[in-house]
């Protein structure tokens, strides 16, 4: 009995250490595979994460590839953006939760995102020095997992890899004043995403929920999104070509408000994980 406790106070400060506390530590469940992209002795690797340990992998992610026997604790690793994405687009007013009385579109409202925007969990939010209207936006992200043009909704969920928790940073003055939203959607670590890409999940029914300092603030499960997982999907691929890797930010629920230096935020995705970042001031 000692030396179980002792190997779960291990797994706990383990998880603590790379950001992710024991209950923000995705469970095994059925066919659910947790894959995290980390940073260890100067080397950047994908590995399934399990049991609070990272078994390192070769091959291609998004292809053939196996668990190897090099293993490292979560403790010892430094969590990256899960995919060193060539596009990150993201669905706009994709709740009507967020919508208010505003009625939805006819179609999904997209923007895009920088992949420089992308950070892990346990990063900084900096906030720039000229920004004064910061805000969080918790969402699900799609990783995509093949190549994917003009597909139909029939055949879109096969381009999807996996999931993985999102914030859309978001600066409010920014987005109403710019010409386009890149400023206030696209600037410098406006795009925590992690902590792991979850696969053998269902996209279209899974629990968000966001925490600024423990306090929840959003909450809402995917079935609720006005346009799913297979409209969305469709729906770029007709206009942009989408790759392995490519992120899609599926869109924030309710309301949202402003964030300050010290603030920490938690965007929770059933099955995912935790995302933890806090947010910084920036020089």
């Amino acid at each position: 009995m000692r030396t179980l406790s002792l190997l779960a106070c291990m797994l706990v400060a383990a998880a603590s250490a790379s950001g992710l506390a024991a209950q923000d530590t995705p469970r095994d469940e059925g066919n659910v595979v947790h894959y995290v992209r980390y940073e260890h002795a100067g080397r950047v690797s994908y590995g399934v994460l399990r049991d609070g340990r990272v078994r390192e992998i070769d091959g291609d992610l998004f292809g053939a590839h196996h668990e190897t026997d090099r293993r490292v604790t979560l403790a010892d690793v430094k969590l990256l953006p899960v995919t060193p994405a060539g596009k990150v687009i993201a669905v706009g007013l994709n709740y009507q939760s967020h919508l208010g009385q505003r009625e939805s579109g006819t179609y999904p409202g997209l923007f895009l995102k920088l992949p420089t925007s992308l950070v892990g969990s346990g990063a900084d939010i900096v906030r720039p020095p000229d920004a004064k209207n910061l805000h969080y936006e918790g969402e699900m992200v799609l990783v995509i997992g093949k190549t994917c043009h003009k597909v139909g909704r029939d055949q879109a969920k096969d381009c999807v890899f996996g999931i993985t928790a999102g914030d859309d940073v978001s600066e409010r003055d920014w987005q109403a004043s710019d010409l386009q939203w890149l400023r206030a959607k696209a600037s410098d670590t406006f795009g925590p995403v992690g902590p792991t890409i979850a696969t053998g999940l269902d996209p279209d029914d899974v629990q968000v929920e966001t925490r600024v300092n423990g306090q929840v603030r959003q909450h809402a499960r995917t079935s609720q999104l006005i346009f799913n997982v297979p409209t969305i999907v469709s729906y770029v691929s007709r206009y942009v070509t989408l790759q392995p890797g490519d992120l899609i930010f599926t869109g924030t629920p309710g309301a949202t408000r402003a964030l300050s230096p010290g603030d920490v935020v938690e965007v929770e995705v059933e099955g995912v994980g935790t995302l933890r970042n806090t947010v910084v001031q920036g020089r």
